[in-house]
C-alpha cells in the first residue's frame, strides 16, 4: 500500500515537472525581443554588414574619406512656362454690338493686323453720318474763316467777328478729328465715308502676331464694350518663372544658365539663362520669383502654364562628394554604405547603410548631402557598394 502511494506521487511530480519546463519554453519565445542575456535581437539592430579582408579582397570594396570637391554646385528649383505680357493679347472690342462672323479657330496661327471677326452695330451708322454733316459744315466754317481774316488783314473787319468764326473753325476741325479718330479706332477708312462709302459693321483685327487661345464667345451673341471675345499668345518669347527660397537666393545672379525638365512631357532637357530677379517675397511661400529665358531652337511644344524642375548651375564650390559607384539607389532613395566599425583582431569591417541627397554630378564625382549628421572622417565604400546593397538585400529577404 505505501508503495503504491509513492509511485503516484513520483508520476504527479515528474508531469509537473514537464508542465512547467513547456509554460517556461513559451514564455521565452512570447517575449522574443531580448535574449536571456538581455541583448537586442536581430530584428532591433540596425541593419549592418560584417566583411572579412578576404571578401573586401574578392568583390573588390575599397573604403575612403568623403573629400571635398571643387563641383559646379546647382539649385533645384520647381516653376512654371509663362509668356511676358506684351506676347499675351485679350482680343477685346471698342463699340457693343453683335458678333456677325468669327474668322479663325482655336490653335489658328495669325499675324498682326489679321480680320479676327466681325461686329455689327446700328451706332456706327450714327456716327458716320454725324461725320458727314461736320464734313459739309466745315466747307462753310472755314469759308467764314477765311473771309473774316482776310477782312481783318485789311483793317475792314471787327476783332469779335474774327474771333467767333476762328473758335467756329477750331472746333469744328476738333469734332471732325475726334469722329475720325472713332472710326479709325473701329478699323474703318474714314477716306472711304467721304466718298459715300458706308459702314454698318467693323472688323476685329488681332493686336499682336501668335496663336489663337480659347474663344469666349459665338456668332450672334451680343458682347458689351470692353468684353474680351479670345485671346491670343505669342510662344516665341515664352520663358520659365523659377520660386526661389531665400537660403539660395544669394547664390542666384543673372546671366547664370539653368537646364529645365519638362515633368508632364518624358522629362525632356532644355536649357535658358536667367535675365531677371524679383525684388520682393511672394506673400504665401516667401520665395522670390525668378524668370529665365528659355532656348527653344529644337521648336519643342512649349506651352504657358507647364510645370517644369530647374538645375540653376551657381558656380564651381567646394563640396563634400564621392566617386559615383560609391551611391547606389534603392526605391526611389539614394545611399552610401559607411564604415561604423573595424575589428582589431580579424580586421573585420562593419558596413552600415546611410541615406544621402544626392546634387552635380562632375569628373566621376557625385554632390552628397548626409540626411543624418556623420561621425566625423567617417569612411565610405568608395567601390564596391553595389555588392553590399544587394547582400543587405539578400540578408533581409532570409530575415
Amino acid at each position: 500500500m505505501n508503495f503504491q502511494r509513492y509511485k503516484q506521487i513520483t508520476v504527479t511530480f515528474i508531469i509537473g515537472l514537464a508542465l512547467a519546463s513547456c509554460s517556461g519554453k513559451s514564455g521565452n519565445e512570447e517575449a522574443g525581443s531580448k535574449d536571456p542575456t538581455g541583448a537586442e535581437t536581430a530584428e532591433e539592430m540596425p541593419a549592418k554588414l560584417v566583411l572579412t579582408p578576404g571578401q573586401m579582397e574578392t568583390v573588390g570594396i575599397v573604403t575612403g574619406p568623403i573629400v571635398q570637391k571643387n563641383l559646379d554646385s546647382v539649385i533645384k528649383a520647381n516653376g512654371q512656362l509663362a509668356v511676358p505680357p506684351q506676347n499675351k493679347a485679350d482680343v477685346s472690342i471698342l463699340s457693343g454690338g453683335i458678333i456677325s462672323h468669327i474668322s479663325v479657330i482655336e490653335g489658328q496661327e495669325v499675324k498682326r493686323g489679321q480680320l479676327l471677326a466681325t461686329i455689327s452695330n446700328q451706332d456706327l451708322i450714327k456716327i458716320q453720318q454725324d461725320y458727314l454733316a461736320a464734313k459739309n459744315n466745315f466747307s462753310y466754317v472755314q469759308a467764314e474763316y477765311d473771309r473774316q481774316k482776310q477782312l481783318q488783314a485789311a483793317g475792314a473787319g471787327t476783332g469779335k467777328s474774327f474771333q467767333a468764326s476762328e473758335a467756329t473753325y477750331n472746333a469744328e476741325r476738333s469734332r471732325i478729328a475726334s469722329y475720325e479718330t472713332q472710326l479709325s479706332q473701329l478699323g474703318i477708312s474714314a477716306a472711304k465715308i467721304s466718298n459715300g462709302h458706308t459702314e454698318s459693321q467693323f472688323p476685329v483685327l488681332s493686336p499682336i502676331g501668335g496663336t489663337v487661345g480659347q474663344i469666349t464667345s459665338n456668332t450672334g451673341a451680343f458682347v458689351q464694350p470692353g468684353t474680351s471675345i479670345m485671346e491670343v499668345v505669342d510662344n516665341s518669347k515664352i520663358h520659365c518663372d523659377l520660386t526661389i527660397f531665400e537660403k539660395d537666393l544669394l547664390h542666384v545672379k543673372l546671366g547664370q544658365t539653368v537646364n529645365f525638365q519638362l515633368t508632364n512631357q518624358d522629362n525632356q532637357l532644355i536649357t535658358g539663362t536667367i535675365n531677371g530677379i524679383n525684388k520682393s517675397f511672394e506673400n504665401e511661400s516667401k520665395g522670390v520669383t525668378v524668370h529665365a529665358v528659355i532656348n527653344n531652337k529644337s521648336q519643342k511644344n512649349l506651352i504657358p502654364g507647364m510645370y517644369v524642375t530647374a538645375l540653376i548651375s551657381t558656380g564651381k564650390r567646394l563640396t563634400s562628394a564621392v566617386p559615383v559607384d560609391a551611391v547606389v539607389r534603392s526605391e526611389g532613395r539614394q545611399f552610401i554604405f559607411i564604415v561604423v566599425a573595424e575589428n582589431v583582431k580579424t580586421n573585420a569591417i562593419t558596413f552600415k547603410k546611410a541615406e544621402v541627397a544626392t546634387g552635380v554630378t562632375e569628373l566621376g564625382y557625385i554632390q552628397i548631402k548626409p540626411l543624418e549628421p556623420l561621425p566625423q572622417n567617417v569612411k565610405v565604400a568608395l567601390k564596391g557598394a553595389f555588392y553590399l546593397q544587394s547582400k543587405a538585400a539578400g540578408g533581409a529577404e532570409e530575415e
